[in-house]
């Protein structure tokens, strides 16, 4: 059987139901797909283009492997946490621990989630020529965390407004990073870069404004008296 098809159909859904087809899987097998071309109507119904897909097989013991992982791995921290896994829209494999007290495994900002999600990623896809994404979340964490990080950056970009200064903002995974330059990609005289290396990368919210570098803090001498 193929692990690998590209497909056609009117829309991009009936393109990966025929790339399923091609690969002689049931319409609920666990598949991935990247849309190669989107589908466009032509005039009156002549001379329109179909969508076209790549149909990547997921092996069933891909998100067994990451299942039997993680059970192992929340046993040996003592964590009852029960393990919930489902296919996306976009192929990818969404995983939910549910329990009470999930704090110990979120840690301080994700830590602990993202390095679940990390490892989880590299056992789902040991071996595998096609990579599949594996996302692990908690008590709806990732989007709380998502809210808060937009509301941050929102302050922020009024404080660099405000006083005409960059701001650099606290070390940040590369997720999280993007969620502020995603924020903030279209507030006017605002911008923002990376600077650092890993794990220490930190966004930098730039003034961008026509007096950009023009303005100074007053240089205010400070006293020890000890």
């Amino acid at each position: 059987m193929n692990k690998y098809v590209e497909a056609t159909g009117k829309t991009i859904d009936e393109a990966i139901a025929a790339g399923k087809k091609m690969l002689g899987v049931e319409d609920d097998a666990l598949v991935s797909y990247e849309v190669l071309e989107i589908p466009k109507s032509g005039f009156l119904g002549i001379g329109g283009t179909p969508a076209k897909v790549a149909v990547s097989l997921i092996e069933a013991e891909s998100a067994g492997s990451v299942e039997e992982f993680l059970t192992t791995m929340l046993d040996k921290m003592g964590a009852d946490a029960k393990i919930e896994s489902k296919l996306t829209d976009e192929g990818n494999i969404a995983i939910e621990l549910i329990g009470e007290n999930m704090g110990m495994l979120i840690g301080r900002r994700g830590e602990t989630l993202d390095a679940i999600q990390h490892i989880a990623n590299l056992v789902a896809n040991k071996g595998r020529e096609e990579h599949v994404r594996v996302m692990v979340d908690t008590e709806n964490y990732r989007a709380k965390r998502a809210e808060t990080l937009e509301s941050l950056a929102k302050k922020v970009a009024g404080q660099v407004l405000k006083y005409k200064r960059n701001k650099v903002l606290e070390p940040m995974n590369a997720y999280e990073r993007h969620i502020i330059h995603a924020a903030l990609q279209d507030v006017e005289n605002v911008s923002t870069s990376s600077t650092g290396v890993e794990p220490n990368r930190r966004v930098v919210v730039n003034y961008t404004g026509s007096d950009a570098g023009s303005y100074r803090r007053p240089y205010r001498p400070r006293y020890n008296n000890k």
